[in-house]
């Protein structure tokens, strides 16, 4: 039995590897998915089809990711369960997310006219990608349900620790995507619906084997009694964690799509541009990502083990780690960054232009360091109130640099060091709350 006020696993610099690498592993084969569809779609020759599915898959990664907060939300309240050795709280936080994702996953269904409409709208796309974006669109969308359970479902699993169970799931689920793509795609000749198709069947097929994973570990959500789901206090405080959570990624998608609008009216080589450097950035984004779910179980355990010491710790680990490794994305972005330009793109204006704005988009990496790890201690410690707040107060931070910089009319690079600003503080901010936070979380005093 592990004595009262303390974490149930400690803190240490082997714990935070073990939780970080198998979600940078998921990470990194996210992408590969997008690959290969672009590459099956690609062989069909028809440019169309492969702008659709590219317009496609940006469609459903922001309606998606809108929906993020269920995974975040379920792992923080999770890893605080564990972390107070309550079990039946970890059932009925599963069981809450997953009903919240079912849910949400159905309206998606139910109002897809409405928002493949808007969605069409707003791509400016030819009638041509228009056309096969609807029969891609209208078939995937039946896939929301089991995608936003499987955020639930990943969250459960973060939350108890068990990131090499996350990583499973998730690669799981590539994997089966992309062999459906080719055999739906390819083998039945079904185009842009068998790669639709293939998307609902892997992600139906991924919340059974989460389902399954989870049972192996003792979960019974369906069993939680209907009286425990709809218990008031628990809802509200669910709920406005999610609201929380999603009102800051939707200012975060804002500052984004700020970013690549304004970039976009520079012309098209700065846009692609751009999208090369943008894409060395979300390399580091990777690593990062994964100390973050770190410092989301290890923070959380230890508010739920009410263990201040391991909190400290926890935080510290996590930042210290966010900022090595960003340290050295940046490094390897400056004396690497040439050549993964010249390996992206063979447009020689564009590789020139690229080159000229490397060194500021390398900064990004470090910049994100903070905000990263922090973001994770946030949600583990569920300070999601404070988290939403910060990131609005940066939100308007860049928005003010912004108007600076074009006023003083620097550009591409004025956008960067807007970015990099924007970054920048949000990390500073979080680090300038967190002792506060963390003394009324904790009674007795934390160190910065």
């Amino acid at each position: 039995m592990i004595p009262p006020g303390e974490s149930p696993v400690p803190p240490t610099h082997r714990r935070v590897l073990a939780l970080a690498l198998p979600m940078t592993l998921a990470n990194v084969t996210t992408p590969m998915l997008g690959f290969v569809g672009a590459a099956v779609i690609g062989r069909l020759g028809d440019a169309a089809l492969l702008g659709a599915v590219a317009l496609g898959a940006v469609v459903f990664d922001a309606l998606f990711w809108s929906f993020g907060s269920l995974r975040m939300a379920t792992a923080g309240l999770t890893a605080q369960a564990v972390g107070g050795r309550d079990a039946a709280e970890v059932d009925r936080t599963l069981a809450r997310a997953l009903a919240a994702g079912a849910l949400a996953g159905l309206a998606l269904v139910v109002l897809q006219v409405p928002i493949a409409r808007a969605a069409f709208a707003v791509s400016g796309a030819s009638e041509a990608v228009v056309a096969g974006l609807s029969t891609y669109f209208h078939l995937r969308i039946l896939s929301a349900p089991f995608a936003l359970a499987n955020y639930a479902v990943l969250g459960s699993v973060l939350g108890r620790g068990r990131t090499d169970l996350g990583l499973v799931i998730q690669v799981a689920i590539n994997l089966l995507n992309i062999a459906l793509t080719l055999a739906l795609v390819l083998g039945l000749d079904l185009g842009l619906a068998g790669a639709a198709l293939a998307t609902v069947g892997a992600e139906a097929a991924g919340f059974g084997l989460g389902l399954a994973v989870l049972a192996r570990l003792g979960s019974r959500p369906f069993r939680v009694p209907l009286a425990a789901l709809r218990d008031a206090a628990a809802l509200r405080r669910t709920l406005a964690v999610n609201l929380d959570v999603i009102v800051r990624t939707l200012a975060l998608i804002a500052g984004i799509v700020l970013f690549s609008a304004l970039g976009a009216r520079q012309g098209d080589v700065v846009l692609a541009a751009n999208a090369v450097l943008w894409n060395l950035f979300l390399i580091g984004g990777f690593f990062l990502d994964g100390f973050a779910t770190a410092a989301e179980t290890l923070c959380g355990q230890a508010v739920g083990a009410r263990d201040a010491e391991a909190f400290r710790r926890a935080s510290a680990l996590s930042l210290r780690w966010c900022l090595g490794f960003g340290l050295g994305v940046s490094l390897l972005a400056l004396a690497g960054g040439h050549a993964f330009i010249a390996f992206v793109t063979t447009s020689e204006p564009v590789r020139a232009t690229a080159q000229i704005y490397l060194p500021l988009a390398a900064l990004a990496p470090l910049a994100a360091a903070a905000p990263f790890a922090y973001d994770g201690v946030y949600i583990g410690a569920t300070w999601t109130r404070a988290m939403r707040d910060l990131m609005l107060c940066a939100l308007a931070a860049y928005c003010a640099v912004l108007a600076l910089v074009q006023a003083l009319d620097l550009g591409n690079a004025g956008l960067w060091l807007a970015f990099v600003a924007f970054l920048g503080a949000r990390g500073l901010g979080q680090a300038l709350a967190y002792p506060r936070l963390a003394r009324r979380t904790f009674p007795a005093p934390v160190p910065a």
